[in-house]
């Protein structure tokens, strides 16, 4: 199965794309659509839209995840956000692909283990889940890697009802890096 992961931003779009099979997580591709240079939040709208449907025509994804919008001080940044994650939406309902979405704080603690992970500690696991270290990967791709990949894990059942790190580490043996 193709995840396409999107990391909504009016300066920035994060996408990433990962294959999940056989209990198995490969990186397929991810990247930034930036945005910083076009003028209007239309233009703006308008290349989220279009790039995205390129990589879904491209990769053909079988499922969408998309992080929600978080509530912050600014009403107009929150609109902006909320108007990329429509565009970004309507880009996976066009090609009828299954839609998911996560929150922030559940898409840090499923690759970090907190909710209240920074951008970097999400940086570091991304890369360190994917086997990336090697290249540089921007935090707007990592975080849509990290929203990726947290779909990922609730499609494998990958569940925080745990009891102990005992029986997480027997069960999701991939899942400890070394």
């Amino acid at each position: 199965m193709i995840i396409l992961g999107v990391d909504p931003g009016t300066l920035r779009t994060g996408y990433g794309i990962i294959s999940v099979a056989q209990g198995k997580t490969i990186w397929i591709a991810s990247g930034t659509i930036n945005l910083v240079k076009l003028k209007t939040l239309p233009e703006k709208l308008k290349k989220i839209y279009f790039e995205l449907t390129d990589l879904i025509e491209r990769y053909n994804p079988q499922e969408f995840a998309i992080e929600t919008a978080f509530y912050g001080k600014n009403v107009q940044s929150a609109m902006k956000i909320g108007y990329a994650r429509g565009v970004s939406i309507l880009a996976a309902v066009n090609k009828a692909i299954f839609i998911c979405e996560y929150s922030p704080r559940e898409v840090k603690k499923s690759v970090v283990g907190t909710g209240a992970a920074s951008k970097e500690q999400v940086n570091y696991m991304v890369k360190s889940i994917l086997e990336l270290a090697k290249g540089k990967v921007g935090l707007d791709e990592s975080d849509a890697l990290a929203v990726a990949l947290c779909h990922s894990f609730r499609i494998k059942g990958i569940s925080r009802k745990s009891t102990s790190w005992k029986s997480f580490v027997e069960k999701y043996p991939e899942r400890i890096i070394q």
